[in-house]
């Protein structure tokens, strides 16, 4: 490491903070997922696969968590309130005014957990 560099931690490699919100951006083969502390403060920013999607959170506590509601949402929610979370569906025209910046998958998952 060079002399005066600072490490600092990304929000995706904090798993030791609580997480109690969960946005979803929902795609075809890759989910962006952003997690937000009791603070609001983002903990959690992954992309994932959709077969980890089910795998990744039943390994977590229960939390609430957000999802645009599309064909796959459904599906989606309830497999994750058989896993114990809250899972909430929303229409996109809610989630809208949450939007920061460019329009980008990580964005619309951190307007989804906002909103929730």
């Amino acid at each position: 490491m060079a002399r005066g560099a600072k490490t600092r931690s990304t929000p995706s490699q904090t798993p030791s903070t609580a997480i109690a919100v969960i946005g979803i951006d929902i795609g075809k083969n890759s989910f962006h997922v952003v997690g937000h502390d009791t603070r609001g403060a983002v903990v959690l920013r992954q992309k994932w696969s959709r077969g980890q999607v089910e795998a990744r959170l039943a390994n977590m506590p229960p939390c609430l968590i957000g999802m645009e509601a599309c064909v796959g949402a459904h599906h989606l929610s309830r497999k994750l309130a058989s896993l114990g979370h809250d899972a909430r569906l929303m229409p996109a025209k809610y989630v809208r005014p949450y939007s920061k910046g460019p329009k980008n998958d990580f964005n619309d998952a951190e307007a989804i957990a906002e909103a929730v």
